[in-house]
């Protein structure tokens, strides 16, 4: 009895008699499940659900999350089944218990599947019920407060992930009081020496500062107290160790230009005292323009709401201020948990529920279009960056956004069809690229064309974790739906060489080949030929029952029409980086796994070595309809005089062509003072190329042009 009366101590304000029985009978029932069992440390194993369970009642959570608590360990550790658990404790405990049951049934590639797997899983579960998360993250506490008795690779590992996902979901859920012991616990657990470095460092900082935080303190008290407030409070603020370690990395700041930094906050009763009292603090110390924040009017993501300012104080020194009501201040150290730990009918707690349920909302569509769960964790990542920016749609609603987000990261945020289907943006009113990073306060109009498909160049840029994952999986779609038509067409020509087509082809005989080769419908077939899984020629004899039926190379070459390449397939046709053929080169195909068909110079060495397998092998034409650019190597060789750079990429520009990448050396053979230079050239055919050579190879100081090719 004496291991559950902290937990009763903590139940006992909020909850009857009753309900601490059948939590009492929960925990004789972990006890039991697991007698016999003890931690690193050597203590019984109960004593981590216990401290756990003792976490969320000092939340004043309900009595099935107490519970759930308490038995989050018993399916996964001992031999009980989830089945006997919902016959003891109901569905509604079950539920939350196995949510946080990690997947150790299964056998996963690696460590990192495993967790990400497993991540996974309990976001899923937290979407159908917040308290999952509350769950998990008093679970991690705990685990943070005693990973001491871990080795070292180990306590470094969890440090690491706490980091970069607990503490990022407890900032994202507005939970700071879990945020700062993540950080505080995580921060000395990864970098034992810098935290005590650091620590040491704030401390004598701290006693120096005593009496100008003081003078600050009397003036900002006398100036609030003549205003007749109806109530407030004034504290001091100090910045965790993580904070101060993370702004002198990021922003390559000494420690005394972070530490001259003084803070405090004002809570008052009400939102209008809130803007009298920064009116009153802003006539006592003149206020920096530029450091103003109102996230009353607009609060953030994680239903966070306060108004920032910073003064230019005595001396010269920087002092931070939050003004925020009794009610802010609680979600801002509680968050979503305010909900339960406040019995109230407060605007501001249910509004910080609503916006954590919006954001899991937004996980779920992060989920369903992931490909693995390694990209759904990435995603996450991505999803829980802290700073935020606040533009306007035309028609003058807020989106919020990361630091750093894009045009496409806006269009995605609006609606995905508009993301998928964006070719350029208007930042006000102006035209601007997709790639421009926004801010504050900026009105954002996305031009959409109804034939436009995402570009794989915008996961260069994007940063909101929606927009990655709908980006990726449009861009799977189009590939799947681009390597069938083009598998479709292989088969198809593949039959006419049999003196076949695919009407004459009986649906009993499809499906035979395609039971046989292990497909579920003639469009994964064609897909799987078109990403050259499956050779068409091969299929194309079992479907006429001609599996012997050998077709001679030459034949095959002759016989068979080409191809033509537009230059615009999209992701099923690549070009090959070996030879860079471009328009007018003579061109033929060659079918490799998972790539589809790479389009080679027809005279590639690489193309000898593939034409041993003809089956593999593709004739191909130009189409009279080519467009785009096409990539080239040219090899120039030049005297080493000052500005020859220059005239080169002058004559370059004048031919209307771009340099996408250079590079630069002196030939051991070459004669004093002559060097190469290898440029990678944006060309639209050969005609364009060699009006391209014929502008260089009149510079004075070019001996030698030639194109690199490996023929």
């Amino acid at each position: 009895m004496s291991i559950f009366i902290p937990l009763q101590e903590a139940l006992q304000p909020y909850l009857s008699k009753t309900e601490i029985e059948k939590i009492h009978a929960a925990y004789l029932y972990a006890a039991k499940a697991h007698q016999g069992q003890t931690r690193s440390n050597g203590q019984p194993y109960i004593i981590h659900p216990m401290a756990v369970a003792v976490t969320l009642a000092q939340l004043k959570l309900d009595p099935a999350t107490i519970k759930a608590a308490l038995l989050h360990d018993v399916i996964e550790d001992t031999p009980i089944e989830k089945k006997d658990v919902e016959k003891k404790f109901g569905k509604e405990v079950t539920k939350l218990v196995d949510g946080m049951t990690k997947l150790t049934k299964i056998e996963f590639e690696s460590h990192a599947h495993a967790q990400a797997e497993n991540f996974r899983k309990m976001m899923m579960a937290m979407a159908a019920d917040i308290r999952v998360i509350l769950i998990k993250l008093a679970d991690r506490l705990h685990n943070m407060q005693t990973l001491c008795h871990l080795d070292i690779s180990k306590r470094k590992r969890i440090a690491k992930e706490t980091l970069d996902i607990y503490a990022p979901i407890a900032h994202r859920l507005g939970m700071n009081t879990f945020r700062h012991e993540f950080e505080d616990l995580g921060f000395s657990s990864l970098y034992p020496l810098r935290y005590k470095v650091l620590s040491e460092i704030v401390k004598k900082a701290r006693g120096h500062r005593i009496e100008i935080i003081h003078a600050l303190e009397s003036g900002i008290l006398k100036t609030l107290e003549k205003a007749q407030l109806s109530s407030f409070e004034l504290k001091g603020r100090e910045k965790s160790l993580y904070s101060i370690y993370k702004k002198m990395k990021q922003k390559h700041l000494k420690f005394s230009e972070i530490m001259d930094v003084y803070a405090f906050r004002i809570i008052v009763s009400s939102i209008d005292e809130c803007y009298r009292a920064l009116g009153l603090v802003h006539s006592l110390y003149k206020p920096l323009p530029e450091r103003f924040n109102d996230y009353i009017a607009i609060p953030k993501a994680n239903g966070y709401q306060s108004l920032h300012t910073t003064l230019f104080g005595p001396y010269g020194v920087p002092i931070e201020v939050q003004i925020r009501t009794k009610s802010m201040d609680k979600i801002a150290e509680n968050g979503i948990a305010a909900h339960w730990l406040y019995k109230t009918d407060d605007i501001v707690v249910d509004q910080a529920q609503l916006r954590a349920r919006e954001w899991i909302k937004g996980l779920l569509e992060i989920q369903q279009n992931a490909g693995s769960s390694l990209e759904f964790i990435e995603n996450v990542k991505i999803d829980l960056f802290p700073d935020e920016v606040y533009v306007f749609t035309p028609r003058g609603q807020i989106q919020k956004l990361p630091s750093g987000a894009t045009a496409v990261d806006f269009a995605y945020a609006v609606h995905t069809d508009i993301g998928n289907s964006c070719v350029a943006a208007k930042i006000d009113r102006r035209l601007a690229s997709l790639s421009t990073q926004l801010k504050n306060g900026q009105t954002v109009e996305i031009v959409t064309a109804p034939d436009a498909h995402p570009n794989p160049s915008w996961l260069n840029f994007v940063v909101t974790g929606k927009a990655r994952g709908e980006i990726r999986y449009a861009l799977k779609q189009q590939r799947k739906d681009e390597s069938a038509a083009f598998g479709k067409q292989l088969l198809e020509r593949a039959l006419k060489m049999l003196g076949e087509n695919l009407k004459n082809i009986s649906k009993k005989q499809i499906k035979k080949v395609l039971d046989a080769s292990g497909y579920s419908s003639p469009d994964a077939l064609y897909e799987n030929i078109g990403l050259g899984n499956q050779i068409a020629q091969i299929i194309a004899r079992r479907l006429v029952n001609q599996e012997n039926y050998q077709l001679a190379e030459s034949h095959q070459e002759h016989e068979m029409e080409p191809f033509h390449i537009r230059g615009t397939e999209g992701l099923v046709v690549n070009f090959a980086k070996c030879c860079r053929p471009i328009p007018n080169d003579p061109i033929v195909g060659v079918l490799t796994t998972g790539h589809g068909i790479v389009v080679h110079h027809a005279e590639c060495n690489n193309v000898l070595e593939a034409r041993r397998q003809p089956d593999k092998v593709i004739p191909l034409q130009w189409s009279e309809e080519v467009t785009g650019h096409f990539e080239v190597e040219l090899e120039i060789e030049v005297a080493n005089k000052p500005g020859v750079f220059a005239s080169i990429a002058s004559a370059i520009a004048h031919a209307e062509a771009n340099i996408e990448n250079i590079d630069i050396h002196k030939p051991m053979d070459a004669i004093e003072r002559c060097v190469q230079i290898r440029l990678l050239l944006s060309v639209r055919n050969r005609d364009h190329l060699a009006h391209i050579i014929r502008c260089i190879r009149q510079i004075s100081t070019v001996s030698a042009v030639t194109r690199v090719r490996n023929v």
